[in-house]
C-alpha cells in the first residue's frame, strides 16, 4: 500500500471517529452531561398510571425535593427495596418529600404495574416510561437506579442497586434537604 493511500486511510478512519465521539456526546439534540451528585437532574418525560393520561417530567417537580427511582416488576432488587422507599415517603411526605418511581418495563405493561403497586401498597406517585429513554437521560445501564435531588435541582445522592432508604443515613439525608432538621419520629 503506497504512502497517500497508508495516510488517507487513517484521515478516513480519524474522521469516523470523531464522528462517533460527537454523535455519542448529543442526546435528543443536546448536550449529555455525566449525571453524578451535584450534577441538574436530567430532563424526563414519563406517563401517569393514575387515569390522567398526562406526561411528567422534572420541571413538574421543580423546587421539591424528590426521590426518583427507576425500576420494573420484574426486578428483583427493585422488589426488595420498594418496601424501605414506602417506609421514606410515609415518614417525610408531610414535610414535603415527593417520590416519584418510574417503571421502565416494557410499553403495554401498565397493568401489570398497577397490579404490582396494588399488591406492594405503594401510596407514592408511579410513571412508566418503557422505551428506554429514561435510562439514557440518567446514563444508568442497570435497575434499581434511585436519585435524590434537592429543591435546587441537582442531584443530592445517587445509588444504583437496592439501598435501604429508611435507613438512619438515609433519613438524614432527606431531613436536611427539607430543612427538617433530622430525622422524622418513628
Amino acid at each position: 500500500m503506497s504512502t497517500a493511500r497508508q495516510w488517507a486511510l487513517v484521515a478516513g478512519v480519524v474522521a469516523i471517529l470523531g464522528a462517533a465521539l460527537y454523535a455519542g456526546t448529543q442526546l435528543g439534540g443536546s448536550t449529555l452531561h455525566q449525571v453524578r451528585v451535584g450534577s441538574p437532574v436530567p430532563e424526563f418525560r414519563a406517563a401517569t398510571l393514575d387515569g390522567t393520561a398526562r406526561i411528567k417530567g422534572i420541571a413538574d417537580y421543580k423546587g421539591d425535593v424528590v426521590l426518583i427511582n427507576l425500576w420494573a416488576t420484574w426486578c428483583g432488587p427493585c422488589v426488595i427495596e420498594m418496601p424501605s422507599i414506602q417506609r421514606l415517603y410515609d415518614r417525610y411526605r408531610g414535610a414535603g418529600l415527593k417520590v416519584v418511581a418510574v417503571a421502565v418495563d416494557d410499553p403495554g405493561n401498565e397493568q401489570r404495574i398497577l397490579d404490582f403497586v396494588a399488591e406492594h401498597g405503594l401510596t407514592f406517585e408511579i410513571l412508566h416510561e418503557g422505551t428506554g429513554k429514561i435510562e439514557a437521560a440518567f446514563q444508568t445501564q442497570g435497575i434499581p437506579a434511585t436519585f435524590l435531588v434537592g429543591r435546587d435541582g441537582r442531584i443530592r445522592k445517587l445509588n444504583l442497586g437496592a439501598a435501604d432508604w429508611d435507613s438512619p443515613a438515609n433519613r438524614a439525608v432527606v431531613a436536611q434537604l427539607l430543612g427538617a432538621g433530622g430525622p422524622a419520629t418513628d
